[in-house]
């Protein structure tokens, strides 16, 4: 069954703590994203592992390889589940990453590439020099580069997610941000798709942030998220 995962999308340690406790048990997955690490450090993945929970680290890696081999040593020392690279940053970083990742067998982070971040559209590959290739065939060129290197998985838009799933090998973890249920806002996201949907199209964990955190019942918002997911 299709994982949820909870974005805390919030600013200091202690709000994590507090959306964590008051989610319960409705949720035991959690993306720690760039705002939350650069002001909290390792301790608020820490603190999410202290509570139990599995760890989303969505740093997105990209730098020469032997820094994010160390990168992901050091995410995989603290226990983290799924840790992002950027897709872009070449077959021999990507390698790194999964060997460092290797070093700490089943236990080990897995590895997640980036592809296209699903705040951009057309006009914004052509504006950094990406031309004659839609999102969606830049998002497969990408995805087939980064598992045929040794990648886990992809964080993938669940508008890509349904090609993706059918093209590449058995066992390849799609992980979608962009989801929505049905009459949400859709905020900064410009491909989006409810959790049905992305489910339906092969999605193995989904990531849902302001629905779940801005809901007057964050609890009851991610079990009905859970329930869409489970009728599929």
């Amino acid at each position: 069954m299709s994982q949820l995962i909870v974005a805390l999308d919030v600013q200091t340690r202690e709000e994590a703590v507090a959306k964590i406790r008051t989610i319960g048990e409705a949720v035991d997955f959690y993306k720690i994203g760039l705002e939350l690490f650069t002001a909290e450090g390792p301790d608020v993945v820490k603190a999410v592992k202290d509570l139990g929970k599995k760890v989303f680290l969505d740093l997105k890696f990209h730098d020469i390889p032997r820094t994010v081999e160390r990168a992901v040593k050091s995410g995989g020392k603290l226990g983290v589940d799924l840790l992002t690279i950027h897709s872009v940053g070449g077959k021999a970083m990507i390698q790194a990453a999964r060997a460092a990742a290797d070093e700490f067998g089943e236990r080990g982070p897995r590895i997640l590439a980036v592809t296209v971040l699903t705040s951009l559209d057309q006009g914004d590959l052509a504006d950094v020099g990406i031309l004659g290739r839609t999102p969606a065939e830049q998002v497969a060129a990408m995805a087939g580069f980064a598992v045929l290197n040794g990648a886990h998985g992809l964080v993938c838009s669940p508008r890509e997610v349904g090609a993706l799933s059918r093209s590449l090998k058995a066992g390849t973890l799609f992980v979608t941000p962009g989801v929505r249920p049905a009459g949400a806002e859709v905020g900064d996201q410009k491909r989006v798709a409810t959790p049905a949907d992305a489910v339906r199209d092969g999605a193995t964990h989904l990531v849902v942030g302001r629905p779940i955190l801005a809901a007057a019942d964050p609890a009851a918002a991610a079990r009905a998220i859970r329930e869409e997911m489970a009728g599929v």
